[in-house]
């Protein structure tokens, strides 16, 4: 059985000093309002799965979320499949290591991002997304399925879905960047916040898929 949910973040939560302060001070992350295991019917967390997957298929967090061939993508939402200008191949490293490393553009800074056009930057050393993450050409069902199977989300159980967004929050990565990506870019749509409760409810449902 799976530990509850908001035991398991307040836990997790202090092990790094200050990270729940910072979480709920600097982005209104209120961990009291999570839902206990148990109390949420199935229909209500495929309601949050859609709002879920609104998000990791906006091009905020699609571009990064690449197939194999190791190519990110510069997607708006005009142009979602629009590919990385400059020749650009992450390789299988992910970062960039076989040519140039995306950090010689992305620096990693919690600085706000509010050049337009400049090379957007996190609290995170930028990078693709490991290829088993892979959002891109992927229906809803698909990506719902690799985000409960731990063998394709990171090792993560329900609590450690939760735990990966407050963690993010803590770093400003690229969870926290996507709601607000600075000058010239859309954010993906609603706020950190309102992913966190998503992904709350989701998981304490038992972390429903669609229908395929």
């Amino acid at each position: 059985m799976r530990p509850p949910i908001r035991l398991a973040l307040i836990v997790a939560a202090s092990l790094a000093i200050g990270t729940l302060a910072f979480a709920e001070d600097e982005h209104g992350l209120d961990l009291s309002a999570l839902p206990e295991v148990g109390t949420v019917p199935t229909e209500d967390g495929l309601a949050a799965w859609n709002n879920i997957h609104t998000v990791l298929s906006h091009p905020r967090c699609l571009n990064c979320h690449v197939g194999a061939d190791n190519l990110p993508l510069w997607g708006t939402v005009e142009a979602p499949e629009q590919i990385h200008g400059m020749a650009i191949n992450a390789g299988e490293s992910r970062i960039g290591a076989e040519t140039l490393s995306c950090n010689a553009c992305h620096q990693t800074s919690t600085r706000p991002n509010s050049v337009p056009r400049a090379p957007p930057h996190t609290g995170m050393d930028w990078r693709l997304a490991p290829v088993e993450f892979q959002w891109t050409d992927r229906s809803s069902a698909e990506i719902c399925a690799q985000m409960r199977d731990p063998a394709r989300n990171g090792g993560r159980d329900a609590a450690g879905l939760v735990e990966h967004i407050l963690h993010d929050a803590e770093l400003i990565g690229f969870i926290t960047w996507s709601f607000d990506p600075g000058a010239g870019r859309d954010p993906a749509p609603g706020s950190l916040r309102a992913h966190l409760e998503d992904m709350a409810v989701w998981t304490t449902a038992g972390m429903p898929c669609p229908e395929q």
